[in-house]
């Protein structure tokens, strides 16, 4: 439970980080490999958010205002100090309050956003749903034909086709658009009105 007067700390990215989320992490900068460390010790989730401005590597960027928390499934050691991390969406946020240490890493006071209201979705859901389900298989078949750590799956299960809010998040991760469309797509409170948003894109490139 996130509670506001906490401090957590950010892993800003250039990508966007959406609820049930799938998120392969490879961590090498000392500051967030103690970040992982430490939030592996506690069991507590980081923020990710995407970067308004800057870099990854470095400096500290500037974030967004919105992000998701990240829990971590399961973490690898690929070599000495390099961490490989599987992690996963769960709530969204807003940044209420930020603060930047002195190894550079970032530190907020975040405030839970509301569960997406599920709106009238009419045919888009069961359109947007279908498709899904044909991408959903191949990449199944493909997994199981890989050998075992050389592809994961973005769609963990259970799957929930019926759901506006999971069918509109796996395809706005999926979509070729810009981070700052993305960074949109996160931040509409109703799931009708992000997946109109996908039925358009799919329509308008062929694939609906």
């Amino acid at each position: 439970m996130m509670n506001e007067h906490d401090w957590i700390p950010l892993f800003p990215l250039n990508t966007v980080l959406f609820p049930r989320g799938v998120l392969p992490l490879r961590v090498f900068e000392t500051r967030y490999v103690d970040m992982v460390r430490e939030r592996m010790k506690s069991g507590a989730p980081f923020g990710v958010v995407a970067i308004r401005a800057g870099n990854e590597v470095g400096t500290a960027a500037e974030p967004y205002d919105v992000g998701t928390l990240a829990h971590i499934v399961a973490c690898d050691v690929e070599d000495l100090g390099v961490l490989l991390l599987h992690t996963q969406g769960g709530e969204r946020f807003r940044i209420l309050e930020k603060r930047t240490q002195r190894n550079q890493l970032i530190e907020a006071r975040i405030a839970p956003l509301p569960a997406d209201d599920p709106s009238h979705t009419g045919e888009s859901l069961s359109l947007c749903a279908r498709v899904l389900q044909v991408v959903i298989d191949e990449l199944s078949r493909r997994t199981d034909e890989m050998p075992d750590g050389d592809f994961i799956n973005p769609f963990t299960e259970p799957h929930a086709l019926d759901s506006p809010t999971w069918v509109a998040n796996r395809w706005s991760e999926m979509l070729p658009i810009a981070l700052e469309d993305k960074q949109e797509l996160l931040e509409l409170t109703d799931a009708g009105v992000r997946l109109q948003r996908v039925e358009r894109y799919l329509q308008d490139n062929g694939v609906l």
